[in-house]
């Protein structure tokens, strides 16, 4: 029986082994290195193997193990302050955490029907979502999502959400980037509450920017404040989805800040704790806790929500990227890593789009970028891209919903330079090689 029989639970062929992580690279079993050029899922970002992370750790399990989560520790009370103090908007007044993205956008889109039913309108429950999209593996968060290719024999017990168009202006149906692609994209929100009626909706959940699943898709210009103001003028509330892109990954405290939106909710989990620990936030106006309270409703935790070790990683791993200006690295450094894709690949006969912000990018492949024609989903493109990489010393990671595909997402630790920004140039063009060769 191999060794991987029971790990991971659908078989792998030739798993990677990975017996240490420093800094930005990754060390395998026999001895080589892999550049994390995607911080795993778009998770780290000040390094593998910060001493001063596993002694917060350390000490808040000899502390305390498990605490329940509505009680304070002294873990929890750092966090709150390095929060309030740092990070979060002044808008945003309360905190529920959870353990993942999925917990928290869930959790999101809870308060936010509650939030409807105890100001007595019950009937605002639809929860409007984007064509593009991805909010969680629960079942509710699947649903919700606009990824269909982790919708593949759930289908018979996913609801199905209302979804707007995700604004894809490389692909906008008016025409490649063309000029009226924000007009385009409003009209359809303003149709789709008018079809459902804005009494029915209670909220809008949406990424500033995609993630994975488009791989970084930008919105036009004039597209996120507009979108603020129909929701606000139709009563509708605003979920920002900052699991990938809050806590700095797009240069800024969080991806809203870049589009000057103003969410009524806010969940950012990933960098929160930067891959040392399991741990998501759920942001959101007192006038929402406070109506919910009102109203005699509660929000409950999760059981591992608010875990003391967890609270202690976030908080050092939060004051880390303060205190080394990591935030400003990520405005030096996204711009070169982007500028030197593009010299190098926006004319590549493979590569339709190099898109994205801060240390979130996305390259988006093709068959044809004139007309541009995927590959057929069958081969596969993006994981093969990825395997080729590897060969180079590279990791990145492969996004698209099956219906969006071959895209290669990028989102590096903020601690890279140069060096890195070469190898990560280098694997790529080896891996286009090599699919043209094939």
């Amino acid at each position: 029986m191999s060794k991987y029989y029971q790990w991971p639970f659908l078989p792998v062929k030739n798993p990677l082994t990975i017996s240490h992580a420093k800094g930005a690279y990754l060390y395998m079993d026999n001895g080589n290195k892999i550049l994390d050029a995607a911080g795993g899922a778009i998770v780290a970002n000040i390094g593998h193997g910060r001493r001063e992370v596993a002694d917060a750790i350390h000490a808040a399990t000899l502390n305390c193990s498990y605490v329940l989560p509505p009680w304070q520790t002294p873990e929890r009370e750092a966090l709150l302050v390095e929060l309030n103090d740092h990070w979060l908007p002044d808008h945003l007044e309360r905190i529920h955490l959870t353990s993942s993205g999925s917990e928290g956008n869930e959790s999101a889109i809870k308060i936010a029907v509650e939030y409807q039913v105890a100001r007595g309108k019950p009937e605002k429950n639809t929860i409007l979502a984007r064509s593009i999209s991805y909010h969680g593996t629960t079942i509710s968060t699947a649903a919700i999502s606009g990824h269909q290719s982790r919708k593949r024999g759930l289908e018979g017990i996913l609801d199905d959400y209302p979804k707007i168009e995700t604004p894809y202006p490389l692909r906008c149906p008016l025409g490649r980037n063309h000029p009226d692609a924000a007009d385009y994209y409003i009209n359809d929100l303003i149709e789709t509450i008018e079809r459902i009626g804005a009494d029915n909706i209670a909220t809008l959940i949406a990424e500033p920017i995609n993630g994975s699943s488009g791989g970084a898709i930008m919105p036009p210009d004039n597209y996120w404040n507009r979108v603020q103001d129909i929701l606000r003028e139709n009563d509708i509330l605003l979920i920002m989805d900052e699991v990938m892109t809050g806590f700095g990954r797009l240069g800024e405290k969080f991806g809203s800040d870049a589009f000057g939106i103003k969410p009524d909710l806010l969940v950012a989990g990933k960098g929160m704790a930067g891959g040392y620990a399991p741990i998501t936030g759920v942001y959101a106006t007192a006038e929402i806790s406070d109506v919910i309270a009102d109203g005699g409703l509660s929000v409950m935790f999760h059981t591992y929500a608010a875990l003391p070790q967890s609270c202690a990683a976030a908080a050092m791993v939060l004051s880390i990227l303060r205190e080394e200006e990591l935030l400003d690295r990520v405005r030096r450094i996204g711009p070169q890593l982007k500028a030197q894709f593009e010299e190098r690949f926006s004319q590549h006969p493979l590569v339709a789009e190099i898109r994205g912000h801060g240390m979130l990018l996305g390259i988006e492949i093709v068959k044809d970028r004139k007309t541009l024609e995927c590959f057929p989903e069958e081969q596969h493109i993006a994981e093969r891209l990825v395997g080729h990489a590897v060969e180079k010393g590279v990791f990145f990671y492969p996004g698209g919903t099956g219906e969006v595909r071959d895209i290669l997402c990028i989102g590096a630790p903020f601690i890279i330079g140069e060096p890195e920004i070469d190898m990560m140039a280098d694997a790529l063009g080896y891996a286009l090689d090599k699919i043209l060769a094939e």
